[in-house]
């Protein structure tokens, strides 16, 4: 169910290309919820820490032929939205707020009132999708006006929809975005959802069962029961808005190749098999970085990255659980040890952390947050230095719509700081990685020419 407006064709010019916007509207669930039904769902400890962070934006790309109709690419998008979203209700929600007097602190929720998702059409003259890859040149500054919500934080969804969709349209292909909040999931809940969407346009049926339902109620941990208050009058004692300086964002890319390689260097280095893929290419990266800035040997570096604790908690949550199940998970070392040392004993820090993030250290950590509730705010990515999030495991390239797989998957600006990483799968898949890296122009300058890296790195 959708209901258009249509927009004024104004342009919003970015370097010398203009993306128009055509129309804009709401989409509804297919099926209403039952007036019986249950509206409000409860947030559990892991969502509530993030109402001031960012939502998570991600956009495919797919090449289209030239003769395709674009009514029909849009009624095809936004009639399978309309029948996700009766799967994935809350995202059709907004958030909603109580505020307890006297102290009290405020109460944060989802009220899934089947308000609809947000659905932009636009248009990019004179783009083509060549100039979106853009594979061996840092990511293009117009990309950002190709996603919608680049300022907002979850908290703004008690105004705003929880789910914001662009359908783009290039000169030869189209980009499709989701700006996500991340109060209602996180990566994994995120990619369930792109996948289950991608599914139902693929099949062309409203009455198309899932092959995995999504599972909506959340977790808490033992002895607890909802809802958890904040403790703070109003919002502008834990809402945090950070524009981030100007930074270089560009791809790396290695093969499975040369991951096995460094895989096997770290290993031997520690005399062990316990080094994973990941683990040997986070450290290398933190190595590479931490050079390129040019630390002074004393002062303290952190690499932070992000646990799925739906796998680490005993019994293990399903990975359909539809809500955040995150943690971040810390090495630290000095400057100076970290680059006199091998690849091997960085990842072995890297490694113990993981190996430390299992299931009594996550219920103790709920339990805490529970005690003493705290609001993540970009400044956990800033104190890290270097911070890895999203996955290699996620199915990003797996999203077919019924116009084959994406050509590229590409991030929006919420998530870009100095030393983030986002981390994809390779396109060609086997074990390659793609990394994502946001950093200083100076640091990345030095980062491109640093030999280490340049060991491992694919060049296109």
């Amino acid at each position: 169910m959708v209901h258009t407006t249509k927009s004024e064709e104004h342009p919003i010019f970015v370097s010398m290309s203009p993306i128009r916007v055509l129309s804009e509207s709401i989409v509804y669930p297919s099926e209403r919820a039952p007036a019986e039904g249950k509206s409000r769902c409860e947030l559990s400890p892991w969502d509530l820490a993030l109402v001031s962070f960012c939502n998570i934006q991600y956009g495919l790309l797919f090449s289209i032929p030239s003769g395709a109709l674009m009514e029909n690419l849009v009624e095809r998008v936004t009639s399978s939205l309309s029948t996700t979203l009766t799967h994935f209700r809350p995202l059709a929600g907004r958030l909603s707020v109580d505020k307890h007097e006297n102290g009290g602190g405020i109460s944060v929720y989802i009220d899934c009132d089947d308000r609809g998702a947000a659905f932009r059409l636009a248009a990019a003259d004179g783009v083509y999708a060549a100039d979106v890859e853009a594979k061996s040149e840092d990511v293009p500054a117009f990309l950002s006006n190709l996603f919608l919500r680049n300022d907002a934080i979850n908290y703004d969804g008690v105004s705003l929809h929880l789910l914001a969709v662009q359908l783009t349209k290039l000169e030869d292909g189209v980009f499709l975005s989701c700006s996500f909040n991340h109060v209602v999931g996180d990566g994994t809940a995120f990619w369930n959802f792109f996948n289950a969407w991608a599914e139902i346009s693929r099949s062309q049926t409203s009455h198309l069962r899932l092959q995995a339902e999504p599972v909506l109620d959340r977790w808490f941990p033992d002895g607890f029961t909802p809802p958890t208050r904040l403790p703070f009058a109003h919002e502008d004692e834990f809402i945090q808005r950070i524009s981030a300086p100007p930074l270089r964002d560009k791809f790396f890319r290695f093969s499975a190749v040369a991951i096995a390689r460094l895989k096997a260097e770290a290993n031997d280095e520690l005399g062990s098999d316990k080094i994973s893929s990941l683990q040997a290419l986070t450290a290398c990266m933190w190595r590479c970085i931490t050079r390129a800035r040019r630390i002074p040997e004393k002062d303290t570096v952190q690499c932070g990255l992000i646990a799925d604790d739906r796998r680490r908690l005993s019994p293990r949550l399903p990975e359909t659980y539809f809500g955040c199940a995150i943690s971040p998970i810390i090495a630290s070392a000095t400057a100076g040890e970290l680059l006199s040392r091998g690849v091997g004993w960085a990842a072995e820090l890297i490694h113990e952390a993981v190996t430390r993030h299992g299931d009594e250290t996550i219920r103790e950590e709920l339990k805490r947050w529970i005690e003493a509730p705290i609001v993540y705010t970009f400044s956990i990515m800033e104190a890290c230095g270097t911070f890895v999030g999203s996955s290699p495991r996620f199915d990003k390239y797996g999203c077919d719509f019924g116009w084959g797989r994406p050509v590229a998957v590409r991030s929006g600006i919420a998530e870009k700081h100095d030393g983030v990483i986002l981390a994809y799968p390779g396109r060609e898949g086997g074990g390659a990685i793609d990394f994502e890296v946001s950093l200083s122009p100076e640091a990345m300058a030095l980062l491109e020419l640093d030999p280490e890296l340049s060991r491992v790195v694919s060049l296109d």
